[in-house]
């Protein structure tokens, strides 16, 4: 389910997921397929890691590489559920063919 909350975003940010919602800073966004699709991605992470669990990884995998990086923003480009989203946004069926756990060969490679 699609939501929109337009003062819910930081900056430049203009989606999340929060099983089971994508919510959006824009009705227009609901237009973009691939930002939809990268937030899809999302929402199935969630779902393979029962929810909370994938939260508490994706804080605690951002805490670190912002103490490896030096970086905030750095470090959220590279958590490991981000690369796999950011890598198969634009591939449409991406999620009919993704093997449960994608995310864990995204958190060792770079």
């Amino acid at each position: 389910m699609i939501v929109i909350i337009r003062r819910f975003f930081y900056k430049d940010y203009v989606g999340l997921s929060l099983w089971p919602f994508i919510i959006l800073k824009n009705v227009q966004l609901k237009q973009d397929a691939v930002l939809i699709n990268h937030e899809r991605i999302h929402l199935q992470q969630q779902q393979e890691l029962l929810i909370l669990p994938f939260y508490f990884l994706y804080i605690s995998e951002w805490l670190l590489r912002s103490l490896l990086y030096f970086d905030s923003y750095k470090a959220y480009q590279n958590i490991s559920f981000e690369r796999e989203a950011y890598q198969n946004e634009i591939n449409m069926e991406y999620l009919e063919t993704r093997k449960r756990f994608s995310f864990i060969k995204y958190f060792w490679s770079h």
